[in-house]
């Protein structure tokens, strides 16, 4: 079976918001490299990519049985992306943030 991942506008907005963080940060490093922000969205979407096969590999978040979280690794730590399988065919991309974040936003 595959799944259709959908982004939701949060979700969407997260990687915008990760992307800018991340060249933010490589911008005020001595050494920055201005690749890595590029190759850290890509890093998520190719996790992501992961969940149209197997979205129910991923741990469980609450009660649901349908409410998950992907765990993304990228450099030292990485990414969470918290999802919803909404239906037989359909994945729901409800946020994603930094493995150091406090929680989603």
């Amino acid at each position: 079976m595959t799944y259709r991942v959908v982004f939701s506008e949060a979700a969407a907005l997260d990687l915008e918001r990760l992307f800018d963080f991340a060249l933010q940060r490589e911008l005020d490093s001595e050494t920055g490299d201005l690749d890595i922000p590029g190759k850290a969205v890509q890093a998520i979407k190719d996790g992501i990519g992961f969940l149209a096969s197997s979205p129910f590999a991923c741990r469980k978040v609450g009660p649901s049985s349908f409410v998950r979280e992907l765990i993304i690794p990228f450099g030292h730590t990485g990414y969470v992306a918290l999802f919803e399988v909404v239906d037989k065919s359909t994945v729901i991309m409800g946020a994603v943030r930094h493995q150091r974040e406090d929680d989603y936003h």
